[in-house]
């Protein structure tokens, strides 16, 4: 009989957590928990969206400030883009709406990053579960 995909554990787990970083609640969907993806995607987008409203594009720094900008990866692949093209100089940042721009689009990294631990946890969980029964 030939393996399903979720019948490979760890390749199974691997494509829940990149669908929950590529997507934020993408892994959530795929698990069939649509109530909490959908939670779990506006969450993340709107805390980043704001951020990004209060600071600029300017607040993704991948040159000057590495750890933020690692924190504000966690929000989804798009974030490298954005911090490419920012990385220019053309979008300056101005007082404190900046150090607030970047709490905010970290804050939202690390939940999602949160969310992908939890997605890929309860893959882990269904997968057990699947293999007792």
């Amino acid at each position: 009989m030939p393996q399903t995909w979720k019948d490979n554990h760890a390749f199974f787990l691997i494509v829940i957590g990149l669908l929950a970083w590529v997507v934020p609640g993408g892994g959530h969907f795929a698990l069939n928990e649509r109530r909490r993806a959908i939670v779990i995607c506006v969450t993340v987008i709107v805390t980043f969206l704001v951020g990004l409203h209060v600071g600029s594009i300017g607040v993704i720094d991948p040159v000057n400030a590495k750890p933020w900008y690692v924190a504000q990866l966690m929000n989804s692949p798009a974030v490298f883009f954005l911090g490419q093209f920012s990385a220019s100089g053309q979008f300056p940042v101005f007082g404190r709406a900046g150090e607030i721009g970047q709490i905010y689009t970290s804050i939202a990294g690390l939940l999602n990053l949160l969310c992908i631990v939890n997605a890929v946890y309860t893959a882990h969980l269904l997968g057990l579960k699947g293999a007792r029964a």
